[in-house]
């Protein structure tokens, strides 16, 4: 097998490779859903075949994909199973940052270490108090070596990790810390109780006196001040899932309407996929999916002008980040009405339990209030009437209350 054909770069040949993967994924899916059984094995799959290391460089081991070609892959994942995306995000963000870092060992070393398979998970968000002022997990030096200490919840993907980035302190300072997902001190807890992404494992993070060597320190932290590339980024990663998740519930309402026979005395036709009301449903659904899916995209090519430039140009960072945010809004417009106007295609039947048409409800409403869309409405208004700098990396919390607000 040439080089060539072991790396595909085209879209036919990355799809070759993935649909059928997908396709198995997407097998599963309600049996995982009713039994909340976590994907371990589906992952297992993906890392089999380098799902991971689509943006490393071929001669790193990787497919070298394009950005929107990632994102394309991501949408078609999220059909398939929306968690599985959700749960690699941080993953994707942290190789982004290795093709952004100055070339040297470390760098090769962990290019190398995803096209062989590594996952890395996320421990940045902080229950409780959080954020807002500094991390309440810290890294402190004692006797020579780093300590982590601290606890992190939203830790989404961390349980099917082999490493975990988390956000820290150190002496006021926000750093980025990568930790053996199995290190002495580490407790990884499967407790994540919303309705909706059940699967992502996005629950708790123990971090109790965690040795961290220095090459493990990774410089600013989530959070640090000025513009950057990743919350666009990892924003779009979420835009991806809704897309997704609005193909999969087109595909599913039409396949339900389709093989259904029983239809009503007072309906249009005999049978539902003759009835034009019916047809008019699937219509929509069609257009959330496929608008959905091109908003995603668009973000994308901005992406891979700004990282393609070493993520440097100022104009495309608040470019990026502006295209992300309006999009953010489209799409989360698009996705919440579409998964309940898919229930119009039919009767009782169609909320069966077996069904569970309500997963992708559950999910895009989930994935949809993680970055508060009513913030992003207010921060574009605020950046076009008054030229505010938009929120790059921001933090969720207690605030200070401001001097003279209402208490």
């Amino acid at each position: 097998m040439t080089t060539t054909e072991a790396k595909p770069t085209t879209d036919s040949e990355l799809d070759a490779i993935f649909e059928p993967i997908f396709d198995r994924i997407a097998h599963g899916a309600v049996p995982r859903e009713i039994d909340r059984t976590l994907p371990f094995a589906e992952l297992g799959w993906l890392r089999a075949a380098k799902f991971g290391a689509l943006r490393v460089p071929v001669e790193f081991g990787g497919y070298g994909v394009t950005v929107r070609q990632l994102f394309r892959l991501l949408i078609k994942l999220a059909a398939a199973e929306s968690n599985l995306p959700q749960a690699l995000r941080v993953h994707f963000s942290f190789v982004e940052d290795q093709l952004l870092a100055e070339p040297g060992p470390a760098r090769n070393r962990w290019l190398h270490a995803v096209a062989e398979g590594t996952l890395v998970g996320n421990a940045i968000t902080e229950p409780g108090v959080g954020a807002v002022d500094r991390y309440r997990t810290t890294l402190t030096e004692d006797s020579g070596r780093w300590l982590l200490n601290g606890v992190k919840y939203y830790s989404t993907g961390s349980l099917y990790a082999d490493y975990i980035l988390a956000a820290a302190d150190r002496d006021g300072e926000r750093v980025g810390v990568l930790v053996d997902a199995n290190a002495d001190g580490v407790r990884r807890h499967d407790d994540w109780d919303g309705f909706g992404q059940r699967l992502t494992a996005s629950g708790t993070t123990e971090f109790t006196d965690v040795v961290v060597t220095e090459d493990r320190i990774l410089g600013p932290g989530y959070g640090a001040p000025g513009r950057t590339y990743a919350t666009s980024y990892l924003q779009l990663v979420q835009l991806s899932v809704l897309a997704g998740i609005a193909e999969r519930a087109e595909r599913d309402a039409r396949e339900w309407v389709t093989a259904r026979t029983r239809s009503y005395t007072h309906a249009a036709a005999g049978v539902p996929r003759q009835d034009p009301l019916v047809q008019q449903v699937i219509g929509r659904l069609s257009a959330a999916a496929f608008a959905a899916e091109a908003a995603v995209l668009a973000v994308a090519d901005l992406l891979d002008e700004v990282l393609a430039g070493g993520a440097q140009d100022e104009k495309g960072l608040v470019a990026a980040e502006l295209a992300a945010a309006r999009a953010q809004l489209v799409v989360i417009d698009l996705v919440l009405p579409a998964t309940t106007l898919l229930f119009e295609v039919g009767g009782a039947s169609v909320v069966s339990e077996r069904l569970r048409l309500d997963r992708h409800w559950r999910n895009a409403r989930t994935i949809s209030v993680h970055n508060p869309a009513i913030q992003k409405a207010r921060a574009i208004g605020d950046h076009l009437l008054n030229g505010t700098e938009l929120p790059f990396a921001w933090s969720a919390g207690e605030r200070k209350p401001t001097e003279g607000a209402a208490q």
